[in-house]
C-alpha cells in the first residue's frame, strides 16, 4: 500500500519547515533534515502510515535515507510525543503506523480490502466511557476503537 501526501515531493514548505524545526528543538531534538522531513510527511498525509511507506516517501522526494534510519528516527518522534503509534492488525498482518500528534482523539476506519485507514473525527463512546466511569467506578484514561470492513471503493470491486 503506497500512500501519496500532498507535501509536493521535493522542497518541503517552509512555514512547515520552520514549525517543525522549533518543535523539535522544544522537545530537546536536534533538528535534522530526516526528521523536519518525516514530521512533513506525516502533519501531510491524510492516514496513518508505516514506516515503509514513510521511507518510500522519502525517496520520491528524493531525500537519501535507509529503513532502519526511518524507524529510528520515528521511534525518537515517538518518544518526545510528537507522532503516536498505531498498532492494528489489517488481515492478520499486525503492523505498526505513525501519525503527526495533532493532539486530538481518533478512531480509525480500516478497509480489509485495500488496507487504507480513515480517521472518524468524532468519538462515538464519550457518552459511553462517561457511563462506565459511574457504573463501575472506574477512572477512564483512554480507550481505542478500530472499525474494520470494506470501503465503497473495495465493495464496488467485489459485484
Amino acid at each position: 500500500m503506497r500512500n501519496r501526501t500532498s507535501a509536493g515531493r521535493g522542497v518541503l514548505n517552509m512555514q512547515k519547515r520552520t514549525d517543525h524545526e522549533a518543535a523539535l528543538r522544544r522537545s530537546g531534538l536536534k533538528s535534522t533534515k530526516h526528521r523536519t522531513a518525516i514530521l512533513d510527511i506525516l502533519e501531510q498525509s491524510d492516514q496513518p502510515m508505516a514506516a515503509e511507506q514513510v521511507y518510500l516517501e522519502l525517496g520520491d522526494q528524493k531525500i537519501g535515507v535507509s529503513l532502519s534510519t526511518v524507524y529510528r528516527v520515528l521511534e525518537s518522534l515517538l518518544d518526545k510525543n510528537l507522532v503516536t503509534k498505531l498498532s492494528m492488525s489489517i488481515s492478520g498482518d499486525n503492523r505498526a503506523y505513525f501519525e503527526y500528534n495533532r493532539k486530538s482523539h481518533r478512531h480509525y476506519l480500516v478497509c480489509l480490502g485495500c488496507k487504507k485507514i480513515k480517521a472518524i473525527e468524532h468519538c462515538p463512546l464519550k457518552n459511553y466511557e462517561e457511563a462506565l466511569e459511574r457504573e463501575m467506578n472506574y477512572t477512564i484514561e483512554g480507550h481505542k476503537l478500530d472499525i474494520y470492513g470494506y470501503c465503497p471503493a473495495c465493495q464496488e470491486h467485489e459485484k
